[in-house]
């Protein structure tokens, strides 16, 4: 089943390369694709009740679903984004 999810904190290829790599190796997860423009992930999954684990799994990187944290909670999800994003452009290079 195809599913898309807008998320936060997407900026750039590093952020992209973390999340592909990371909800990829989800076993039954496929044919990630991630948008840094429109800040979706796209992904096929089975059966369809692990989205909440890749929910679960973004906002563990600092990618939250778009309004499921604020205040202080979107501040976290924030900081840890930059280091997956540091990450994600080390690993790409």
């Amino acid at each position: 089943m195809q599913h898309t999810l807008y998320v936060e904190n997407i900026k750039c290829g590093g952020c992209a390369h973390t999340i592909l790599s990371k909800i990829s190796a989800l076993k039954g997860v496929s044919d990630v694709r991630v948008d840094v423009e429109k800040s979706t992930v796209d992904f096929v999954i089975q059966p369809p009740s692990l989205v909440e684990e890749v929910k679960y799994r973004l906002a563990k990187l600092g990618y939250p679903e778009k309004g499921s944290v604020d205040g202080l909670e979107s501040v976290g999800a924030k900081a840890k984004s930059l280091v997956s994003c540091a990450l994600g452009k080390i690993a790409k290079d």
